[in-house]
């Protein structure tokens, strides 16, 4: 199973995000820079984060993005759905009754077992998914990352986050 980039940098901007003081935004645009994509581009998946309420979107000058929620609150499954949407990964198309070979529709009353097998693993993988936390992903990278890239995103935090006056509803990770 392939997912879109945008998956992963829908993941990576709301671990960002986890970092950021309460009360404090990050504009689309210093996320689009940190992680080396187009805004435009970012914009769509962090649109999409908004509308399944992982993300908050603060407009006017000083706006940006948080968290919607508190980070143990938001599983990987979450974003991943707001980005590839909900429809299983694979689709049977039922080909098997196609072709010269192809029986009259009473033929078929079993489920097709590759679609049976697909739709086994996708709950699995799915499982694994809603049962990750982001605060997990976080927790995971303070403890073993480099210092010196915890060192980057947080001098980088403070440079680009913005205060507001409305109080998220997010705690930190």
């Amino acid at each position: 199973m392939k997912l879109s980039e945008g998956v992963e940098a829908a993941i990576h901007c709301a671990a960002i995000l986890a970092w950021l003081e309460e009360g404090r935004v990050l504009p689309a645009s210093a996320l689009a820079q940190m992680h080396g994509l187009s805004q435009s581009y970012l914009l769509k998946h962090l649109q999409a984060l908004v509308a399944a309420k992982v993300l908050e979107s603060v407009p006017g000058p000083q706006g940006g993005y948080r968290l919607a929620r508190p980070a143990h609150r938001i599983s990987l499954l979450d974003i991943v759905l707001a980005v590839e949407g909900r429809e299983p990964a694979f689709r049977c198309a039922e080909i098997r009754r196609r072709g010269p070979g192809a029986l009259e529709p009473e033929a078929y009353v079993k489920l097709c077992g590759i679609n049976v097998a697909m739709l086994r693993a996708e709950k699995a993988y799915r499982a694994v998914l809603a049962e990750t936390r982001l605060s997990d992903i976080v927790a995971d990278y303070q403890a073993e990352a480099d210092p010196r890239a915890i060192a980057f995103s947080c001098a980088f935090l403070e440079r680009h986050q913005r205060p507001r006056d409305q109080p998220s509803p997010k705690k930190r990770p």
